[in-house]
């Protein structure tokens, strides 16, 4: 790869949230039994009308301003032809030439991204266009299956422009787009449920020249980690083609999960293959600069600024607030919970460190949750004041995780409360002195780090309650 470059963009399909399908009042929803949440519009019969779904429309608008882009007030829904079982009438209503949104930017924070390696980078976007989505096909293996539940759903596109030039890159975008819809309340944007898909545009070219290579699509991947491997593989694939000379033409692959490597699935059609040309069942859309306004006064923050208000507000590293800013509902429990903690900073680390490992564990959402915000400040609250330690708070914490109550109560019912009374452990350290003797005098002949053994020895006879500062400050008056 030290001869060649990558040249990367990604379409991203992000199903839109809403309560029903894109031109029929199906219900939007994941699941059911096959073929049961279909009518005659998303099942294509002929003679029927697609009405289109307003709130589609405003959430697109949305997701546009989110990133940047232009909106036009006039746009159209075109048709898309193409012949093959996911879409029963033969064609797509989708968007071609007048999309609702025109550019705009997605911005990568170096620094970020769980330690990748990357520097802060500005990925344009060249539209984002609505559609509806198609059936989900199932392959058996001698036959395959089709649900059309899924047909008619709503379904965004994000085109990039080709601005990537690593697989990092593309993951980092992605990640970028997944946090920015869900702050929007755009979609849950669950690659598991399929309501974020992507198609890789891939070519090399030789570092230091500007015309782009032979692009190679790689279709309907699910998952970010997906999309990481196929651009990785691609990239030395297309490599060692090149450097046996082979001509690549443009083609259309898939990726196997399995084996780490992509295969091809067909030449790559162009645009004039699906016959485009403005969908007679529909009219054009005219957008007033009122409603274009009503949606921009309504925007929340972005996952950007959010990242910045945590460290300049709670004075968090940019470490900590990348991982609690990578879900929308995570994000909004730390906030919560920030506000009423006198401690912001080790409310982070509690969550970074004990709660997600739970929650992961567990395979539970943060929405399911017991703990609520107020009693996991409680909690930090709890050792901020000495009151329990963090050894004894980690005992609370994972009662608290299984049950629900209040860190207060726990304390008291169980008796957990911190012993700070300097007589109270007395007793304790002249134990622990008088029980480890060999321990005393590699202590006295310089060997201070036994120090940390006496700690120990004496959190274990107060059963965890004493307090390790007045511990430590005992057991050096008694062994100095």
């Amino acid at each position: 790869m030290k001869k060649y470059e990558a040249v990367i963009g990604l379409e991203v399909h992000i199903q839109v949230r809403t309560n029903s399908k894109m031109f029929c009042s199906c219900a939007n929803q994941y699941g059911g039994e096959p073929n049961t949440v279909v009518c005659p519009v998303c099942m294509g019969y002929p003679g029927v009308m697609p009405v289109p779904n307003k709130e589609a429309i405003k959430k697109i608008v949305k997701a546009g301003l989110m990133c940047g882009c232009d909106i036009p007030n006039y746009s159209k829904f075109d048709r898309k032809s193409y012949f093959y079982p996911d879409m029963p009438k033969n064609y797509q209503i989708t968007q071609f030439d007048l999309p609702f949104c025109l550019n705009g930017a997605v911005k990568l924070l170096g620094e970020g991204y769980t330690g990748q390696d990357l520097t802060d980078r500005v990925i344009g976007l060249t539209r984002i266009h609505l559609e509806e989505d198609v059936a989900k096909s199932t392959h058996f293996g001698g036959y395959s299956g089709i649900d059309y539940n899924r047909a008619g759903v709503p379904l965004m596109e994000i085109v990039s422009e080709p601005d990537m030039e690593t697989a990092d890159e593309a993951y980092a975008y992605l990640t970028e787009i997944r946090q920015i819809m869900q702050y929007a309340g755009i979609s849950d944007c669950d690659m598991e449920k399929g309501q974020m898909r992507c198609d890789v545009n891939i070519s090399l070219r030789k570092v230091g020249t500007k015309p782009f290579g032979t692009k190679i699509e790689i279709k309907n991947l699910n998952s970010r980690k997906a999309v990481h491997g196929s651009i990785e593989h691609e990239m030395i694939r297309q490599a060692e083609e090149l450097d046996n000379g082979v001509v690549l033409q443009q083609e259309t692959r898939g990726w196997n999960d399995e084996r780490g490597e992509t295969y091809l699935m067909r030449i790559k059609e162009d645009a004039h293959d699906y016959r485009y040309f403005p969908e007679p069942d529909l009219m054009p859309v005219d957008l007033s600069d009122e409603f274009i306004s009503s949606i921009k006064d309504s925007l929340p923050e972005l996952p950007e600024a959010t990242r910045l208000r945590f460290v300049e507000t709670y004075k968090l590293t940019a470490y900590d607030a990348e991982v609690l800013t990578t879900e929308k509902a995570l994000a909004n429990y730390f906030d919560a919970g920030a506000k009423l903690s006198k401690q912001p900073k080790l409310l982070a680390n509690w969550m970074i460190s004990e709660l997600l490992r739970e929650l992961s564990d567990a395979h539970i959402a943060i929405a399911k949750c017991a703990i609520t915000p107020e009693n996991f400040a409680d909690l930090v609250n709890l050792i901020d004041k000495g009151t329990i330690s963090g050894k004894i708070a980690k005992k609370v914490f994972a009662k608290m995780f299984k049950t629900g109550k209040e860190a207060s109560l726990i304390v008291k019912e169980d008796g957990l409360v911190q012993v700070s009374d300097e007589s109270a452990i007395d007793a304790f350290v002249d134990e622990a002195i008088e029980k480890n003797s060999p321990q005393v005098e590699q202590y006295k002949s310089g060997k201070k780090e036994v120090l940390q053994y006496f700690v120990g020895q004496v959190m274990k006879l107060s059963r965890g309650k004493a307090n390790p500062q007045v511990v430590v400050k005992l057991l050096k008056s008694k062994l100095d």
